[in-house]
């Protein structure tokens, strides 16, 4: 298909910036039944009574890493930012780097009052990202990563107006408890303990699973052609006692819903022959419509930006036509869209 299939005109003021006041719940829920082809309005705190006993919830519980840095060159004082991806091997990390006349051998200094770390350039992984080794005075890098590091927002989140203690808390899930991911897993930050109680009450079985969200997730799709698009790979993992309950409830008939993009891919890269099987690996899969789903049976989705693959995803689930029908029914409706904004639940 052509990524232009997946363009859609947003009016930037319904682009989210800050969380939905109060509550996490109190966001908004588009609820789309395939079956029927049919839209309807609800709120987030509504989703149990779209679920039913015996029903198996899963979620991501990827957390965001402070993986953002800020430095200057040590030579020329060039600024320069950093978003760190994942560790490559002891003390060299995979990252994106912003700034001018960047190769191998710049070293760049990332210190702050307090805190020594620097960073020496080595060589492309990928065409759009760089090994860096870090090299620390003062303690470990993951405790000055906490105090150095900024919460990595996605760039269209520009006027948000929080401090960063704030940020730390507002863009990440409540459940989250894995580190390392450069970005949330954004479906599951409208849920509140008092809704996944209820939820847990109603009978309905909640399961983990993780994948950090690294490049793949976000990386625009710069092809025209999307069978051209090379996903980059993110690792993911699923838990035995997921497989177990997912692998239960496809047996007995019930139904499987995903709590976002992320952990729909997570739950489809682990089957194999209609059984989910439980493991750590490594995953680039690519779900764009014409994908047959094996595992889930509803899914729960932030709105995404227009030719993404996380649309695409949605897409392919929900039917293209079906889902930008849905979008053109939310910007008229003024849903809050992408990261911050509100839901959809497809059933």
């Amino acid at each position: 298909m052509k990524t232009e299939d997946f363009s859609f005109t947003l009016p930037p003021e319904l682009v989210a910036q800050t969380p939905v006041a109060g509550r996490r719940d109190q966001s908004r829920m588009m609820v789309l039944d395939r079956t029927g082809q049919t839209i309807a309005h609800h709120r987030f705190l509504d989703l149990p009574s779209f679920l039913r006993a015996g029903d198996v919830l899963v979620l991501n519980t990827s957390k965001v890493l402070p993986a953002r840095l800020y430095g200057k060159k040590i030579k020329t004082g060039g600024r320069v930012e950093c978003l760190l991806l994942h560790v490559v091997r002891a003390d060299t990390w995979e990252v994106l780097l912003g700034g001018s006349r960047i190769r191998p051998g710049v070293c760049i200094d990332f210190s702050s009052p307090g805190v020594a770390l620097f960073g020496t350039v080595g060589e492309h992984v990928t065409p759009e990202t760089w090994e860096v080794q870090f090299s620390v005075q003062g303690g470990a890098f993951d405790a000055l990563l906490e105090r150095i590091g900024h919460t990595p927002l996605p760039p269209y989140i520009t006027q948000h107006g929080m401090e960063e203690d704030e940020l730390r808390q507002r863009y990440q899930t409540i459940y989250a408890t894995q580190r390392g991911s450069v970005a949330a897993p954004t479906a599951g930050l409208h849920f509140t303990p008092e809704l996944l109680n209820a939820i847990r009450d109603a009978g309905v079985d909640v399961r983990d699973v993780t994948l950090h969200v690294g490049v793949g997730t976000f990386a625009p799709v710069k092809v025209d052609d999307t069978a051209k698009h090379q996903m980059h790979a993110e690792h993911a993992s699923v838990p035995q006692s997921t497989a177990d309950a997912v692998n239960r409830a496809r047996t007995d008939g019930r139904r499987v819903f995903a709590v976002g993009t992320t952990t729909a891919r997570t739950l489809e890269s682990f089957m194999r022959d209609g059984v989910l099987h439980a493991g750590k690996h490594w995953t680039n899969l690519f779900i764009t419509p014409g994908y047959r789903f094996q595992c889930i049976d509803g899914l729960i989705t932030n709105f995404h930006l227009p030719r993404s693959t996380l649309l695409m995803l949605v897409a392919a689930f929900a039917g293209r036509e079906f889902v930008l029908r849905a979008y053109e029914e939310a910007v008229r409706e003024r849903y809050r869209f992408y990261s911050f904004g509100d839901a959809m639940l497809i059933v």
